[in-house]
């Protein structure tokens, strides 16, 4: 044979070895399904009932569960081998599960979740961790991971999952599909393996709002009738301070969207931490301290030691005897979440655990009343890197459970919203509504996703992927919280977001006329004249400006200066009755 032929061989050899291996990975991967399932199986619904009557309201779906959910005739796994081995088959299937199914969808498996659902990474080495559709070098997170890779690659059209410190809302995050986390106890978890009772939750996943709701509508038992528009979309803005990704463009594609649905008046800005600090008084009881007794953290970590230590003592109360027994072989992760200090130490704080629970609860419904959405980050970055050692460090879970503890403690319903992706990998929003609010807040996301997404398109032509944006975009900001807290009478944090923004863009007339109101608010008149004229001389139309210099003018005792100004209002705005008064009120002075 010839040198050239033999050639020839070798590389048709090679051609044909390296075929072959990319189809045995190929074959690989569409046998695992992305390493989703745990078991596969068909549960069909009932026969659709006859025409005129409606259909099921689920007919046509498909849907997978977490394998902590009992089906009849399964063992249900909770993550662990050793758990199916030392456990029966279940005899009965879980009320979620029945009532889906009942609902006209039909169940094709059970899924991957971390070991003993106790973890949010979506790690789990005996099973296998699932790939993330989204970003599959990254985690996908836990503890519902399976649940939400199956819904991530189309390979269902829903999925079921548990929710007690973000076991739904952060694999929604990091795998870019809706997850909705609902009110804690509004959803039967009869059938469903307990973590911690007092915060569970049966939570569930999907690529379409629409049928995010459906299902809600199946679980919750919910009519279908519209539950209203919001009359207030808040801000957290401290907690988007916890955040690693583009903060600036989320807050801008949720501030244009709701602008546009339900106007400008509806945005407010808050200090959600701030707030917890003056409306739940226990949280005292869950400061970090130094070694001086000094505080080092905020009431969002106090929050979060409170459902941590909640969720930690109430695991080990269901599962410490199996644990005690069996001896699992755990992964550093969940051990880490296990291990504590002493249990005594523990049933100490239960009760204050119990206590902030309640207290948090009242103040979220109190803020948010039947019509508010609280807007915040679902997690605190991307989703960390296969393998990282990042999800052991302190920084990273203090910022994430402090941003999962204020719907995880206090029992609300959230949602995450998927806003496209930053540096190849996923981003997100969550909108968070008050306790019993869940057909709100289905109805809500339903209400704003078309316009959000059109937000995210034009968010990404202009270099989403670019955490800075224009100063002008970004005094608007500083404006947005400025206003809010003049609403809230906070009048020297509404001087310094005005003051920021003008810092920003010093050529707008609004930023100095609103500063100059809220400095007649403090008796600072000297400083709002100043501002009044500073914003005149940017726009001589600019009514409120004249009725803000005249007062100061007033208080001031330069009332013929004042007299111009307010007649100058009624110039450009001939039936300003607030300037009318001042008139006739300072032409007495010289009666």
């Amino acid at each position: 044979m010839t040198s050239a032929a033999t050639n020839l061989f070798v590389l048709l050899g090679l051609g044909l070895a390296g075929v072959l291996l990319m189809t045995r990975r190929l074959k690989k991967a569409v046998r695992e399904d992305f390493g989703a399932f745990v078991e596969r199986l068909q549960l069909l619904p009932p026969p659709p009932p006859p025409p005129p009557k409606a259909p099921h309201p689920l007919t046509g779906l498909t849907f997978a569960v977490s394998d902590i959910f009992d089906i009849d005739g399964c063992t249900t796994g909770f993550g662990h081998p050793d758990w199916a081995r030392t456990h029966d088959i279940a005899y009965r299937t879980s009320a979620a599960v029945s009532a889906l199914i009942e609902g006209g969808a039909t169940c094709v498996g059970k899924t991957v979740i971390d070991e003993l659902a106790y973890g949010i990474n979506g790690e789990n080495g005996l099973y296998g961790t699932p790939t993330n559709p989204a970003a599959p070098t990254r985690l996908p997170g836990g503890s519902s991971s399976g649940s939400a890779v199956a819904v991530a690659a189309q390979l269902v059209d829903f999925s079921l999952g548990t929710d007690t410190a973000g076991g739904v809302r952060v694999p929604g995050g990091y795998c870019s599909i809706y997850a909705f986390r609902p009110s804690h106890g509004v959803v039967s978890s009869m059938g469903v393996i307990p973590v911690s009772p007092s915060l569970d939750t049966i939570g569930w996943f999907a690529k379409d709002p629409s049928i995010l709701r459906r299902v809600g509508h199946v679980l919750l038992q919910l009519p279908y009738a519209n539950s209203g528009h919001p009359r207030h979309v808040i801000i957290a803005d401290d907690c988007f301070q916890l955040s690693q990704v583009p903060i600036n463009r989320i807050i801008q594609v949720v501030t244009r969207c709701t602008e546009k649905l339900f106007g400008r008046q509806v945005l407010n800005h808050i200090d959600i931490g701030e707030y917890f600090a003056s409306k739940v008084p226990s949280l005292k009881q869950f400061q970090d301290k130094n070694q001086n007794g000094d505080v080092r953290s905020s009431s969002l970590v106090s929050l979060a030691n409170a459902m941590r230590l909640l969720c930690r003592s109430e695991f080990k109360h269901n599962h410490k005897d199996w644990i005690n027994s069996v001896t699992p072989v755990l992964n550093p992760s969940t051990s880490l979440h296990i291990n504590s200090p002493s249990e005594e130490a523990e049933d100490a704080n239960i009760e204050q655990c119990q206590i902030a629970k309640n207290e948090a609860r009242l103040a979220l419904n109190s803020l948010l009343k039947d019509d508010g959405i609280l807007v915040l980050p679902t997690v605190a970055g991307p989703p960390p890197k296969l393998g990282s050692k990042e999800i052991l460090s302190d920084d990273f879970q203090t910022r994430t459970y402090s941003l999962l503890a204020v719907a995880g403690l206090s029992g609300c319903c959230q949602v995450n919203v998927p806003l496209g992706l930053h540096e190849k990998c996923p981003v997100s929003v969550s909108l968070i509504a008050r306790y019993g609010g869940d057909r709100f807040l289905l109805d809500t996301l339903c209400t704003m996703q078309s316009s959000i997404q059109d937000e995210v398109d034009i968010a990404e032509k202009s270099n989403f992927s670019s955490n800075t944006i224009s100063q002008e975009e970004s005094a608007e900001i500083a404006k947005g919280k400025g206003n809010a807290y003049f609403k809230d009478k906070q009048w020297q944090k509404a001087i310094n977001c005005y003051s920021e923004a003008i810092k920003l863009n010093g050529k707008n007339a609004t930023y100095y006329s609103n500063r100059a109101a809220a400095y007649l608010e403090l008796g600072s008149f000297i400083q709002a004249e100043s501002d009044c004229s500073n914003a005149i001389n940017l726009d001589k139309k600019n009514i409120k400006a004249y009725l803000r210099r005249g007062t100061a003018r007033e208080m001031l005792g330069f009332y013929k200066d004042a007299i111009e100004d307010f007649q100058y209002a009624l110039v450009l705005e001939p039936t300003n009755t607030a300037a009318n008064r001042a008139i006739n009120r300072l032409k007495k002075l010289f009666q």
